[in-house]
């Protein structure tokens, strides 16, 4: 017996080495720390353009440097990088929703929504104008619902055809309270839904102190309410031309839903859902 005291093969736990190992890529981001192996400089990054970074060093001093291997980060060598472009964030239309620029308005479908009165409809027009051309929905104002059940026997609801309604102080005992249970009772009652605030008028479902004052006041009854409400704010409220202003100073003061109040958001994002329900 021999004794091969190295083996059969000297090389057989050799491993061969395949050239340095990668150096790590960083991107370019305001504030990171580095330091440049050339110059030993040391500062954070304040500016970048064509392949440039400018780096701030504790003393003030600005310093220019091209992207690319020979930098330090955290004493660990580094190759800077241009940064990822970054995604537009996305735009928001005034009632909260994923603005939609590169669709046309739809052809109005045949569901409709019906609201009481002319500032209604331009409250939501303003708010939620954007969703609804988008869905294809037409609102129309009533100009009051005592004639509502009338109405729905003209448009005659049905599948497809849906019918949503807004009405104003909708309380228990109201007039508007009794309406609704009407129609909840009659021949379109499957394709109809009437929802309502508990405000006496559109106008209190924008919040007071987007017009600098903590509540709505109390106006007594047996007074016109929006000729009392503009009394107790100082507006004038001699003629119908002096309501209009006055409407038009409140709708001015709305930009998009967070100036509305949530009871009245929640009953038009319903009303939506339903008439485009197909």
């Amino acid at each position: 017996m021999s004794d091969d005291r190295y083996g059969s093969d000297v090389l057989a736990g050799f491993r061969q080495q395949r050239g340095p190992a990668p150096v790590p890529t960083v991107e370019v981001e305001k504030g990171l720390v580095l330091e440049e192996t050339g110059t030993g400089f040391v500062g954070a990054i304040i500016a970048y353009a064509n392949g440039l970074v400018e780096l701030e060093g504790r003393a003030g001093a600005v310093r220019t440097f091209s992207l690319g291997a020979g930098f330090l980060v955290d004493g660990k060598s580094v190759k800077l990088v241009k940064p990822t472009p970054r995604a537009a964030p996305a735009m928001r239309s005034a009632s909260g929703s994923v603005a939609v620029t590169d669709r046309v308005a739809r052809v109005a479908l045949p569901s409709r929504i019906f609201v009481e009165g002319r500032h209604d409809a331009e409250l939501v027009e303003k708010v939620w104008g954007h969703d609804l051309r988008i869905e294809g929905v037409v609102v129309e104002y009533l100009e009051g619902v005592d004639d509502l059940e009338s109405l729905l026997a003209d448009f005659t609801p049905g599948p497809g055809r849906r019918v949503g309604v807004l009405v104003d102080h909708l309380v228990p005992g109201s007039k508007e309270s009794r309406i609704a249970d009407a129609v909840g009772r009659g021949p379109f009652r499957e394709h109809v839904l009437v929802v309502g605030h508990p405000y006496i008028d559109v106008w209190q479902a924008v919040k007071p102190q987007r017009l600098g004052i903590a509540q709505w006041p109390v106006i007594p009854r047996g007074t016109e309410w929006k000729h009392g409400i503009c009394a107790a704010l100082g507006w004038a409220h001699d003629d119908q031309a002096d309501i209009a202003r006055a409407w038009q100073h409140i709708l001015g003061k709305v930009d998009s839903y967070a100036d509305l109040e949530p009871e009245l958001l929640g009953r038009v994002e319903q009303l939506i859902d339903f008439v485009t329900d197909h």
